[in-house]
């Protein structure tokens, strides 16, 4: 027993109460966006709640971290839509297994780390175009499908649906003044579907969007030819997928992370999701990864431990089997003004209050990373994008570092004394500094505040070599650290300069 609650919580305090409503309101709020990706993506309804389901189970017993919530997530489902249309179902399935095996080879080979290389710029454009995104989906279910095409409702049936979000919202702000026993997010679910059933309005529900009847997922080998030219379609939505799931997830643990002052284990995560993925694969799911605005509605009900994951993916399968009569009638509007205010909850305001101490640079990065999360829905692409511009701004803004203390001794031999690092952005403000044409004939250029960190470093000194050596002058280098001299030494077919070093003085490390 004390094994079985050291693995729900490290520090043996559930409270299973917050655990189990956090996870029965997790599982209200994941089963209608699981069904709405789905349906457009143009997978069966079942295949969005089945991967609800595993992810949710599998992650929350081996994932990274206590809290987090994975299920059908649209993030990924996204990347499919064009495999589902060109190739159909079975290839999804194909394509989905391998992601899983492609996230478990990460999580193996340790390279979940890498998302410590993520800017702060970066997670709030994230954090900030994923509200903006949860918020405009929505907005969405203000449409209604007649004669097949999305039109928005109108009279009663708008007001009705305005009024109902609009009460759902004020119970969420509200109740918890009152008590916090309850998670205010399932009460207000509650308190709204009894005014519907009650007052027998109508309004959208569960069932106007699919069934969500069915039964157990069933195993299921995708019937597609075990060829090569098969793993060559399936493999670049595999790649691509497995990436936005691993990008999503692990900023999202990240977040989880800041949270409640503990820390994840990112290539456990890598693992858990590649095992649920490949589940999925083999069970008719359509696959998804940790779910960014469900971990929040549960660590905004207070859940804290594995169990409540746990119990929202064991409530999704019982609805699946035996509760989709009931489910079925749960009004949209209740579970939209829910999310709506997981959307207000997501957005980081503090990157408002904080703007106008930002330089500009990590201003431009972070609305450029929100900006493309909410133009192409691909999040795995906007935080890239964000990573590259912010590592070329750092480039350039180290590039400016670069700098040369000159002077000439009572032997008459020139000292250069550099100062910041040498690399491929600096290499340029680098040679600026020399005259070989006006220098001595002997000259020292000092490393002992410089480091020399790549190939084009090496070549610049290979450059300036010769530039002395045509104008018949010796250049010597003086106090480069180990992993420089290691540098010249691998490189010596390219350069051929002569290394002195200073006697008195403890090399740089």
């Amino acid at each position: 027993m004390n094994k079985l609650l050291n693995f729900f919580n490290p520090n043996h305090k559930i409270d299973y109460k917050v655990e189990i409503l956090a996870g029965l309101t997790v599982a209200m709020t994941m089963m209608p966006e699981s069904l709405s990706f789905a349906i457009l993506a143009g997978f069966p309804p079942l295949t969005g709640l089945y991967a609800a389901f595993i992810m949710g189970l599998v992650t929350s017993i081996l994932g990274g971290r206590p809290g987090l919530v994975s299920g059908g997530a649209g993030a990924t489902v996204v990347v499919l839509i064009a495999l589902m249309q060109s190739h159909g179902l079975q290839y999804v399935f194909g394509a989905v297994a391998l992601a899983g095996i492609v996230q478990i080879l990460i999580g193996i080979f340790k390279f979940g780390k890498f998302v410590r290389l993520v800017p702060q710029p970066v997670m709030y454009g994230f954090v900030n175009g994923l509200a903006i995104i949860i918020f405009m989906a929505q907005i969405n279910q203000f449409k209604i499908i007649e004669n097949g095409e999305s039109v928005w409702l109108s009279g009663p049936a708008l007001y009705t649906m305005a009024a109902l979000v609009a009460l759902t919202i004020t119970i969420v702000i509200f109740f918890p003044k009152l008590t916090k026993a309850v998670p205010s997010s399932l009460v207000a679910i509650v308190i709204v579907f009894l005014i519907v059933l009650g007052f027998e309005l109508d309004t959208k529900n569960v069932n106007d969007i699919a069934s969500v009847a069915g039964g157990f997922p069933p195993f299921h080998i995708p019937q597609i030819p075990l060829t090569l030219e098969t793993l060559k379609i399936i493999a670049p939505y595999a790649f691509v997928m497995a990436g936005v799931g691993l990008t999503e997830g692990l900023l999202t643990l990240n977040l989880v992370d800041e949270i409640t002052a503990t820390r994840g284990n990112s290539n456990r995560e890598c693992v858990a999701q590649g095992t649920a993925n490949i589940l999925n694969g083999f069970f008719t799911g359509m696959g998804g990864c940790p779910m960014i605005a469900q971990t929040l509605v549960n660590l905004s009900a207070g859940a804290r431990t594995r169990l409540s994951g746990i119990i929202a993916s064991l409530t999704i399968l019982t609805i699946i089997l035996v509760g989709a009569p009931v489910i079925g009638l749960l009004p949209i509007a209740a579970l939209t003004g829910v999310m709506i205010m997981v959307a207000i909850g997501t957005f980081e305001w503090l990157s408002f209050r904080v703007i106008n101490k930002m330089p500009k640079q990590d201003i431009f990065v972070g609305i450029l990373v929100a900006v493309v999360t909410v133009w192409l829905h691909n999040l795995a692409l906007a935080v890239l994008v964000g990573v590259i511009v912010s590592a070329l701004v750092f480039a350039w803004e180290s590039a400016k570092r670069i700098r040369a203390r000159k002077f000439t001794d009572e032997n008459g031999v020139k000292h250069y004394e550099i100062y910041g690092p040498l690399f491929f952005a600096s290499v340029s403000n680098f040679n600026e500094k020399f005259d070989p044409s006006a220098d001595p004939e002997d000259v020292i250029v000092d490393f002992k505040d410089c480091k020399i960190t790549d190939m084009s470093a090496i070549d610049a000194l290979n450059k300036l070599t010769e530039r002395y050596r045509k104008a018949g002058k010796t250049l010597r280098l003086r106090h480069l650290s180990p992993d420089c001299l290691r540098l010249l030494q691998n490189a010596d077919n390219l350069i051929d300069v002569n290394i002195i070093e200073d006697p008195n003085y403890q090399v740089m490390r």
